[in-house]
């Protein structure tokens, strides 16, 4: 593979935006006591789901109070 072809300019914030939502998003998971849904389901959506997953987590699996 070329990895001198690849555009990181364009792909390096898409990978630092996933990473940040990702981290946030399990640290929340962690403090947050109930959750729609149990914890390991949205573990595994936030970690496997790319992008979408810690977005799907914080306007549906959060349980606001």
């Amino acid at each position: 593979m070329d990895w001198d072809a690849i555009p990181w300019m364009l792909i390096l914030p898409v990978i630092i935006i996933q990473l940040l939502l990702v981290i946030v998003a399990v640290i929340d998971l962690v403090r947050v006591k109930h959750t729609n849904g149990p914890k390991w389901m949205w573990a595994i959506i936030i970690i496997f789901i790319n992008i979408i997953g810690p977005i799907i987590y914080f306007i549906v699996g959060r349980r606001n109070e």
